[in-house]
């Protein structure tokens, strides 16, 4: 027997008292929090819901995600986390394809009403029985007439109770996938997938009861979910939840709140960089209390980690892993040398190769796709058999991730396939030539895209955002770009931005970019 749940309901009885969870003023201890969790969990099965059903859940960085995720695990069901920015179409797609018997949503705001748009994909999704909205105010009634809340699913349910025994390959949680490529799949991760791998990382972080980690990576994403929350409250950490990323705000609850641990995406470490206000807070402060910071979701510029590390004077650890596994596969550790642009090398369980076409093991310095087997690999895509077998012909996942190796064997992610440039017949990755451009001086943030091209096959263009202050005319650019890099990579298309379009997570959407 076996339930992710376990490592809150462990926390909550040797050391009940603790702070789990805090948002601005508000403070949960473990004991609040799986008391709150536990009401969920009774509510749930009071409605009929049974071990295995799904229950979906649309939630920012707050404290009810924690409480109903766990509160949906404890009742036996798996959670369905879902982007806070779907519109209704894309939820009643993710119902029906999850076959999700319940629906747990935020009211939203006027500015994104999640609420309406979750009633309005809960009425086109034909299999959801039941709906639940949860208000900023858990006392609230819902704002659309006749709909049930978290507050009334809570209401008079005790705050005892462990939770349902469920099976080490059982299904705990079905992430989707970005769905870049067609529909979203449903990663199905078991309960074995998502405990190792918080365990893992709860151990290669270090992680203890006296961190106090800031969590604005969304926790409907594997690296918010695993890394954060999952592993921090294995460790009995404090979790500073922050529903959406902003510079000044996150430097100031760094400063505030004592923050000793922060995860995040390349484009945040780099909005970091660029605050405007960044000399109005205690830098020093914030350094001294920070002790590890982690970058994933993306390959973070080298300009971009040595100009963070610089200033405030703390490791970052770049890592890597996908939703269908887990997240984490490879990691910098902090108890072995760290290479700066590497991934690092597997983590505890996991192993890693590069293979060719035919699937034969590349030597180190060559790239090829990368390939994945270990505890923390999915059972497979939820009602998909053709598209597991596509990634998964035999025991290894195969990612489409483009990779090599050292000779120490430490691995380097080269790029996505999928952006993978072909010009002229020549292979160019992009994240190389967006490094480069990020060494020019006046540029701040880069990305480099292939568009058609009767000629060549392909064209490579690059689109960038200059630092505050600094000034460059595209051909002025292009131009360097053509002294710096080979005839077959250098940019021939060059557009400045005031902005770069960014998912819900901070990665830069190339697709928007392309189209």
């Amino acid at each position: 027997m076996l339930n992710i749940a376990t490592i809150l309901e462990t926390q909550a009885q040797r050391n009940p008292g603790r702070t789990a969870i805090v948002l601005g003023d508000t403070r949960l201890s473990y004991a609040q929090l799986n008391g709150a969790a536990n009401q969920v969990a009774n509510g749930l099965v009071a409605r009929g819901i049974q071990p295995g059903d799904k229950v979906a859940l649309s939630c920012p960085n707050l404290p009810y995600f924690p409480i109903v995720y766990f509160g949906i695990l404890k009742a036996g069901a798996v959670v369905v986390p879902l982007n806070v920015l779907l519109k209704r179409r894309e939820i009643a797609y993710h119902l029906d394809d999850a076959e999700a018997k319940a629906y747990f949503c935020f009211e939203g705001s006027p500015q994104l009403p999640m609420g309406e748009e979750g009633h309005a994909g809960f009425n086109e999704a034909a299999g959801c029985e039941h709906l639940f909205i949860i208000t900023a105010d858990p006392a609230a009634p819902s704002g659309i007439e006749n709909l049930a809340t978290l507050g009334m699913l809570m209401h008079e349910q005790s705050p005892d109770g462990t939770y349902q025994a469920t099976d080490n390959n059982d299904t705990a949680v079905i992430l989707y996938t970005s769905g870049t490529t067609g529909q979203a799949k449903g990663a199905e991760l078991t309960h074995d997938n998502m405990l190792i791998n918080a365990l893992v990382v709860a151990r290669l972080l270090h992680y203890t009861a006296d961190d106090v980690n800031l969590v604005v990576l969304p926790l409907f994403h594997s690296f918010g979910q695993t890394v954060q929350m999952n592993a921090g409250l294995v460790a009995g950490a404090t979790l500073v939840l922050l529903p959406r990323f902003d510079a000044a705000t996150v430097l100031g609850l760094m400063q505030k709140e004592g923050v000793t641990t922060f995860c995040g995406v390349p484009t945040m470490y780099w909005g970091l960089m660029q605050c405007p206000d960044v000399e109005t807070f205690d830098l020093g402060k914030i350094a001294d209390q920070l002790r590890v910071c982690v970058s994933g979701g993306a390959a973070l510029p080298l300009e971009v980690l040595k100009g963070f590390e610089e200033r405030f004077r703390v490791p970052i650890l770049e890592g890597y892993g996908l939703s269908e596994t887990s997240p984490v596969a490879c990691f910098n550790q902090l108890d072995q040398e760290r290479k700066p642009g590497s991934i690092g090398t597997p983590i505890w369980g996991v192993d890693m190769k590069i293979v060719d076409a035919t699937d034969q093991t590349l030597p180190a310095g060559e790239p090829g796709e990368v390939l994945i087997r270990g505890h923390n690999v999915m059972k497979g895509y939820y009602r998909r058999p053709e598209d597991t077998a596509a990634v998964m012909p035999k025991d290894w996942f195969h990612t489409g991730d483009i990779g090599k190796t050292d000779e120490d064997g430490y691995f380097y992610i080269v790029d996505r396939s999928k952006d993978m440039i072909i010009r002229g017949g020549f292979n160019v990755y992009p994240r190389e030539i967006e490094e480069v451009l990020m060494t020019h001086p006046a540029v701040s943030l880069s990305a480099v895209i292939g568009v058609p091209d009767a000629k060549s096959g392909e064209e490579i263009k690059a689109f960038v955002i200059l630092k505050e202050g600094q000034s460059a005319t595209e051909d002025e650019l292009l131009g360097w770009g053509k002294e710096q890099m080979a005839s077959y990579k250098y940019p021939r298309l060059l557009e400045i931005r005031e902005s770069l379009p960014m998912n819900a997570t901070g990665k830069i959407l190339k697709r928007e970019l392309r189209a």
